[in-house]
């Protein structure tokens, strides 16, 4: 290789891995998706507390108690949208630089990919359980293949989760200082 060329080489190197490196802020509206979700998930859950409380003496209580469970299912996917922001963005875009921050999160402190996996399949879990919780309030007016297939998937949600988090503690992990 000609000395003369050698520098140019570098020079599209680094173009490149700029470029390459650079890419990650393509996931910023994807985020910013996430967020408008989220948005639209605040409004449902106020329209469907607005119909829990208008219906207080109109409502049997299984009805009042699948309007309550519905409503803790979105807080839980909203718990898990932010996770997914929050911890996607910190992992895979850029730090949030938060150290010191009142409200930052715990779990952030120690978040990469493998650690971010495991909390959305545990969270899915509890999302799946809420549910296969109301399909069983539910169940009286239901297929018997409804109640099947629900709980089997949720078995499987079950399964993935202990899989993912048995594989992350097979990984090897940096020591902790």
């Amino acid at each position: 290789m000609k000395p003369e060329t050698t520098p140019s080489l570098q020079r599209r190197g680094r173009f490149l891995s700029s470029i390459l490196f650079g890419s990650r802020w393509l996931q910023v509206p994807l985020y910013l998706g996430l967020i408008a979700a989220q948005v639209v998930y605040v409004i449902h859950f106020m329209v469907e507390l607005e119909h829990l409380v208008s219906g207080t003496f109109k409502l049997s209580e299984e009805a009042i108690m699948l309007i309550v469970l519905g409503l803790i299912d979105v807080v839980m996917i909203s718990n898990l949208l932010i996770m997914v922001i929050v911890g996607g963005y910190e992992t895979f875009v850029s730090r949030l630089r938060l150290e010191g921050h009142p409200d930052e999160p715990e779990w952030l402190s120690h978040v990469n990919a493998n650690v971010l996996k495991v909390k959305l399949a545990t969270a899915i879990i509890g999302i799946s359980s809420i549910h296969l919780l109301k399909t069983f309030i539910n169940a009286p007016n239901l297929d018997e293949k409804v109640l099947l297939w629900q709980t089997v998937i949720h078995m499987a949600f079950i399964v993935s989760a202990v899989a993912i988090a048995y594989i992350d503690k097979l990984m090897p992990h940096p020591e902790k200082h």
